[in-house]
């Protein structure tokens, strides 16, 4: 079991045809995601790296019954590119583009909930999706890790594969990076419900880090609804007040988005949060060993 990506998921990638987009399709290909067409609207009806390019993600999912779509247009571009996904109704988009100005997110994420929430957006920002061993939709690599009883949520993309990595003895279910950008489609709190209701799926691990409320949010919704361990580290405890570390999302005001009240939050409701990725890998271990 997986959430949002199994196996059976076919997937096309808008943008294809670039260079970020053509290394991107190899590797996924490489990982046995099932890729079955790109969308191009200048190169379509075209062939590239021995798949069908398509004029756009309707006429993709028409002649491929793809589900899940892949994004690698520039940030100008990416807008009208999630809107057309939206429109298709593809059930997935995984929006990888860095540099999507906040606006333009925040006017897709709102024209995909104003047509019934019918694609669910993962990003921009993020190193996307992987369900080891069934399928994989971004940058994440496929060989760090392997398939498990683990689910993993992250803002972080880096600690996204630290963590794979670390814990690759245990394995995972999925590993979702949910992008670090001020407004993002999916949220931890979207991430821990899919997890919590996927039988596969037996611990949480959830990555966030300073600035926002995200995982304030995210601790009380475990209090309330998430029955299963969770394990948490909160990146930026070194950070310096009012700077900006990386992600756009990533600034500290005040006493408001620190490291300290995120991991205050989040033990106040039982989760175990590690000092550093180690640690809180160490922690998943002590717990899954214990289950």
């Amino acid at each position: 079991m997986a959430i949002w990506l199994t196996s059976e998921s076919k997937i096309i990638v808008q943008g294809m045809t670039g260079s970020e987009g053509t290394k991107h399709t190899r590797r996924m290909l490489a990982a046995g995601s099932k890729i079955v067409g790109g969308v191009n609207a200048r190169k379509a009806g075209t062939v590239h790296e021995g798949l069908p390019v398509f004029g756009t993600v309707a006429e993709a999912m028409a002649a491929t019954g793809a589900d899940v779509s892949v994004v690698f247009v520039p940030p100008a571009h990416t807008k009208a590119a999630v809107r057309e996904a939206i429109d298709a109704q593809i059930r997935l988009c995984v929006v990888i583009t860095e540099g999507v100005p906040v606006h333009d997110t925040t006017e897709f994420v709102a024209y995909a909930q104003a047509r019934g929430s019918r694609t669910r957006i993962i990003g921009p920002n993020c190193p996307g999706i992987a369900s080891p061993g069934a399928s994989n939709a971004g940058i994440i690599p496929a060989d760090i890790t392997s398939p498990g009883p683990i689910g993993l949520v992250s803002k972080s993309g880096t600690l996204t594969y630290q963590l794979m990595y670390e814990l690759a003895d245990v394995g995972f279910s999925t590993a979702v990076g949910i992008g670090g950008d001020p407004v993002i489609g999916t949220t931890h709190i979207d991430a821990l419900a899919a997890f919590e209701a996927d039988p596969a799926t037996e611990a949480i691990v959830m990555i966030g880090e300073i600035g926002g409320d995200a995982e304030e949010r995210a601790a009380a919704f475990i209090e309330s609804s998430v029955s299963k361990p969770v394990v948490a580290y909160v990146a930026g405890f070194t950070a310096p007040e009012g700077k900006t570390m990386g992600h756009a999302g990533a600034i500290v005001s005040g006493s408001s988005g620190t490291a300290q009240a995120k991991k205050e939050a989040l033990e106040k409701v039982g989760v175990r949060v590690g000092k550093t990725p180690s640690e809180t890998a160490r922690i998943m271990r002590e717990i899954m060993k214990s289950r």
